[in-house]
């Protein structure tokens, strides 16, 4: 007789840092979720929220990928052994996952960027998005976009309090 399917159970993830500004400033087309090769003192410091992504990005270098200037405070405790805040860290994804995003970063003007790190059962993740510099006039249109949507919902909740 066959067992009844296991209910998913819900993951939880913990996060650490989020780029909040990366909708704003791209277009984001398409999202990946990415390990992180990290020392035990950078773990620690992102385990207490010490971290940034305002200006980090992703790089191709020799087949592999890398997330550069993500900045992760130094842990107090570790004293000598302590890591530099701004070093290259090394993503891990699959080789297919590689190649498939080595073809679209050739195309000009997609870039990789990291919208946020978090720990997933126990293990950090980053989630990338391949995006689109957006426009000085695109990010005024969004925010037009978002202005009236705020304003039509408004307008639904004062129609419905009559």
């Amino acid at each position: 007789m066959a067992k009844p399917p296991k209910k998913q159970e819900k993951v939880e993830e913990t996060i650490v840092a989020q780029n909040r500004a990366a909708s704003y400033n791209y277009h984001l087309l398409e999202r990946l979720e990415a390990g992180m090769v990290l020392l035990g003192t950078e773990v620690k410091s992102l385990r207490e929220s010490k971290a940034n992504l305002r200006d980090a990005y992703g790089v191709m270098r020799r087949g592999e990928l890398w997330l550069v200037n993500f900045h992760i405070g130094e842990y107090l405790p570790g004293g000598p052994f302590n890591h530099g805040p701004l070093r290259s860290r090394k993503l891990l994804l699959h080789k297919a996952e590689i190649d498939k995003l080595t073809r679209k970063l050739d195309q000009k003007g997609l870039t990789l960027i990291p919208l946020r790190i978090y720990f997933r059962e126990g293990i950090a993740k980053c989630e990338l998005a391949l995006a689109q510099a957006k426009k000085k006039w695109d990010r005024r249109q969004t925010e037009r976009d978002k202005e009236a949507k705020k304003e039509v919902g408004e307008a639904m909740r004062q129609f419905r309090h009559r």
